[in-house]
């Protein structure tokens, strides 16, 4: 029973990202070109931002460790963020039924995200406090098992919110 336990911790951290993470991710870089397309369509003359968006989900997409998909998911973040800002500026687009449907389709996902994240984390912790604990410390060094890293992206919305400051 010990044994499966171990084996069953370790051989998830060893394998990276979960499974169901890397569906919800894929899931999201499908929306993102045909959501880059509708605001292009109303918006063509932002072409950086387009760009940014096109570039930060190729980075994402190619990103093959944990360290390097949480940089490239925060920077993809970023610029949904301000490719929403200039949907923003387009009564047209915010009442299109395409754009609406897929700005719903990317809050699921994230929220399916967000979820693959939490479960991901919690099994890294899981291995983590394995890897500090006797006796299992001794097997995980016996195996070279070393502690994972916490997939955690940053709220570009939390980082940017206003301070509030009375007196």
């Amino acid at each position: 029973m010990f044994k499966d336990r171990l084996t069953r911790v370790f051989g998830f951290a060893a394998r990276g990202k979960h499974p169901l993470q890397q569906v919800q991710l894929k899931q999201r870089y499908h929306l993102i070109p045909n959501l880059v397309e509708t605001v292009k369509g109303y918006a063509a003359h932002e072409k950086e931002t387009f760009e940014n968006v096109t570039k930060a989900r190729a980075a994402a997409q190619q990103a093959t460790t944990v360290e390097g998909q949480q940089v490239a998911e925060n920077k993809l973040n970023g610029a949904l963020m301000n490719l929403m800002a200039v949907a923003e500026r387009y009564p047209d687009l915010k009442a299109n039924t395409n754009f609406l449907a897929l700005q719903s389709a990317l809050g699921e996902v994230e929220g399916d995200i967000e979820k693959a994240r939490r479960y991901y984390n919690g099994n890294v912790r899981e291995q983590n406090t394995l890897i500090e604990s006797f006796p299992s410390n001794m097997v995980a060094n016996s195996f070279n098992f070393a502690k994972s890293t916490f997939f955690e992206l940053e709220n570009p919305a939390e980082k940017n919110a206003p301070q509030v400051k009375f007196g």
